[in-house]
């Protein structure tokens, strides 16, 4: 297990109960690492052009500049409610959300978001703030949803990419804090081209095939499981859709932890199929994790 003191864990507020539950995840996370707590409200009124001060004619605590101080100021007592020995500092930043947390994530060990806040609209599964800062934040990025199962395991998606990588090094990491079991999961359904341009078989042996897919999941894991042996592992190799089986894998998982891309991803993609849809449709929080190298792009 990894900790630095100074990188806090990073929650963003907009005053919905939504942000709040974000809030109360992510000081267990901030405690649970031995982490400062930063809590961020974006402000984005100034540059509409809006008075944010408050009305001559009304009270002196009124006005945008003063909810948006008690947006914070909530948060930060809710945090302290959670987890009283973390350290917690709370600002109002000017800026739309994000950009402004983008901004604050470079310097961040986590960012927990609510699944939507007071911009979501009603039919979305996930708002659009959150689902562009996962796609581009600089650390992995916790996002709040379904119902956390607190005797499960963390579940991470496997297919040997880098990204993919990544992801496996935050599952183990995590699954030592929590002190929960870890369970690998890679899906397969034909043979994977590994590099664009690949040519792929038409014909192909399905039990070679399997042996493969076994091995590229063992490898992935092998040198994790020797980094964290009191980490209990699970292999689960499964022929279908990766996105489905790890949705039905957060059914009973604390954390679902995924690469932002996987090794069929497009470059121009915000997130790769099976990372969108297991944010959109997993019964657990979900935590997106990119590969340093394309997150330096952002």
């Amino acid at each position: 297990m990894t900790s630095d003191s100074g990188a806090p864990v990073l929650v963003g507020v907009d005053g919905s109960a939504i942000a709040l539950d974000a809030v109360r995840s992510a000081a267990r996370s901030a405690a649970l690492r031995r982490r400062p707590l930063r809590i961020v409200h974006a402000f984005i009124w100034p540059l509409m052009g809006v008075p944010v001060g408050p009305d001559p004619s009304g009270p002196p605590t009124g006005g945008l500049r003063h909810q948006a101080e008690r947006y914070v100021a909530e948060a930060v007592a809710e945090a302290g409610k959670v987890a009283p020995d973390v350290p917690v500092t709370g600002a109002v930043v000017d800026g739309a959300p994000v950009p402004v947390l983008l901004d604050e994530a470079r310097d961040a060990a986590l960012l927990v978001l609510g699944n939507r806040g007071l911009g979501g609209f009603a039919g979305l599964l996930i708002g659009s703030v959150t689902v562009q800062v996962s796609a581009r934040a600089q650390c992995p990025v916790l996002v709040v949803r379904g119902e956390p199962h607190a005797d499960g395991p963390v579940v991470v998606g496997v297919d040997g990419s880098e990204c993919s990588t990544e992801a496996v090094g935050f599952a183990f990491d995590e699954a030592a804090w929590r002190g929960a079991a870890l369970v690998a999961v890679h899906a397969w359904l034909h043979p994977t081209p590994v590099a664009p341009g690949d040519m792929l078989p038409l014909v192909y042996d399905l039990d070679a095939l399997a042996a493969e897919e076994e091995r590229v999941l063992a490898e992935s894991v092998a040198g994790f499981a020797e980094r964290y042996p009191d980490v209990s592992v699970q292999h689960r190799l499964v022929r279908g859709s990766a996105a489905g089986a790890l949705v039905e894998e957060s059914k009973a998982a604390q954390l679902v932890v995924v690469g932002a891309h996987g090794r069929g991803a497009l470059a121009g993609l915000l997130l790769g199929s099976v990372s969108h849809a297991v944010l959109h449709h997993a019964h657990s929080p979900v935590v997106i994790v990119r590969h340093p190298r394309t997150a330096s792009r952002s």
